[in-house]
């Protein structure tokens, strides 16, 4: 028990310092340079971190797709095109309860497919559909729910910035991931609609149908949500088609995805030059601070493995859990709890690479330790998703309130975000309990 003290240390102090509520990133170098110095660890060990900082992060071909990935997500919450698809939507469901609350969730999982920007989705979709659910007098905990909800699905239907960090973590196929996760990102978008359909129908008054007297046709609804569906698709088949088709990488397909979206902003007339400055500058921003927490996380991570932190987790995973779904289900567990705390980014970087090498040892009853992993990761960025949710630091939460009239209270955004968060961990279960919905490929064989 001993020789666990350092790494044990190393965790405590982390935490500390995460909750003096200084920048992430600057605590996990800081806590791995100050233990460099306790540990005792060879100063000529940093040059290594510094060398794999440079030569795996800093000029990583695969890493360049970051920023194309939030440029195009930008671009096209910049081009109105989810606004129109949105009153498309709302035109077609009018005339039902909860019609603008499932318009919402559809519009989210169209989008995902199309951005993957978190707090874009969340605060687009927040301005666009909160005042008229308000309006329509919607329980303001399922507005809520469903706006964070439908907004979060960027992070897990491809193309997803995520997936793109996760497989360049683990060292895994980009396009299998990004395929592995499209069953799984349709099956939650499934469940909230579900979720909203079977509520409203046993309480209407939770979201009441629209009272807009303008009438149309289900016919010529359908044509103009046809006509707002046409350009997101082609952009989602332009990039996803040309990642599965094998045409190209999926740095190539987002270098496709920004300049794709950039022809779509023009085409809407929305390609003006201060919306083009604004998405350099938010692009810009994001991508610097994914790769400064990479850096941090880099530094942490190898000097925790130097002390000896990769054997206390393996020893300590394998004391409690004796089979591999034993295993699994407790290294979920304990990403979930971490979720509540600090962002994806921090957990991809730090967790992933202490607790890949037990998933890829153990039998699962796949062909090889890729597909595994493969499986792993979707399981991870279904996971992960519940971080944007649960307070007290859900990202989405927070989008949300800035946006939100005093009316809606934060104790309504928390309470309204509960039976979302329970219908992301039955889709973790699904995906567990039924591998055949990530590893759906044909080549893959599951035993």
């Amino acid at each position: 028990m001993t020789e666990y003290i350092l790494p044990l240390a190393m965790v405590f102090t982390l935490i500390g310092g995460i909750f003096t509520g200084y920048p992430v990133a600057l605590v996990l170098a800081g806590v791995g340079i100050l233990f460099t110095f306790i540990g005792d660890v060879p100063l000529i060990f940093l040059n290594t971190i510094s060398s794999r900082i440079f030569t795996g992060t800093l000029t990583n071909w695969l890493m360049m797709a970051v920023p194309l990935f939030v440029f195009m997500g930008l671009m096209l919450e910049k081009s109105n095109i989810a606004r129109n698809l949105l009153l498309s939507l709302e035109r077609l469901f009018a005339q039902r309860p909860g019609g603008l609350a499932l318009s919402v969730t559809i519009v989210g999982v169209v989008m995902a497919a199309s951005t993957g920007i978190i707090g874009a989705s969340v605060v687009m979709l927040g301005l666009m559909a909160l005042p008229v659910m308000l309006k329509q007098k919607y329980s303001m905990r399922l507005a809520a729910g469903t706006i964070c909800s439908a907004g979060t699905l960027g992070i897990l239907i491809p193309p997803s910035i995520m997936l793109v960090l996760v497989g360049d973590i683990l060292q895994i196929s980009i396009g299998d991931l990004f395929m592995g996760a499209v069953i799984p990102g349709l099956i939650l978008g499934g469940l909230y609609a579900l979720y909203i359909l079977v509520t409203t129908h046993l309480d209407p008054s939770l979201a009441p149908p629209s009272e807009r007297g303008e009438k149309v046709s289900t016919l010529e609804a359908l044509a103009v949500l046809i006509k707002h569906l046409i350009a997101p698709v082609l952009l989602i088949l332009g990039v996803l088609g040309s990642i599965v088709a094998g045409i190209a990488t999926p740095t190539e397909a987002a270098a496709i995805g920004a300049i794709g979206a950039t022809i779509l902003a023009a085409v809407m007339r929305q390609l003006t030059w201060k919306n083009l400055v604004d998405c350099v500058q938010e692009t810009a921003l994001t991508t610097a601070m994914i790769l400064t927490v990479a850096i941090g996380a880099t530094v942490f991570s190898a000097i925790f493995k130097r002390v000896g932190g990769d054997y206390m987790i393996e020893d300590a995973v394998m004391a409690i859990a004796s089979g591999p779904y034993q295993t699994l289900f407790l290294i979920m567990a304990l990403i979930f709890v971490l979720g509540f705390f600090l962002e994806w980014i921090e957990i991809s970087y730090v967790v992933l690479p202490l607790f890949a090498p037990i998933i890829a040892g153990l039998d699962f009853g796949f062909e090889n330790s890729a597909v595994t992993l493969t499986w792993f990761a979707v399981l991870v960025a279904v996971n992960l998703q519940t971080s944007f949710l649960t307070p007290p630091f859900g990202y989405a939460l927070f989008y949300l309130r800035g946006i939100a009239p005093p009316e809606l209270t934060i104790r309504d955004i928390y309470a309204g975000i509960v039976p979302f968060v329970l219908i992301q961990v039955l889709g973790l279960l699904l995906c567990i309990l039924f591998p055949a919905l990530v590893l759906w490929l044909p080549d893959v064989t599951i035993r």
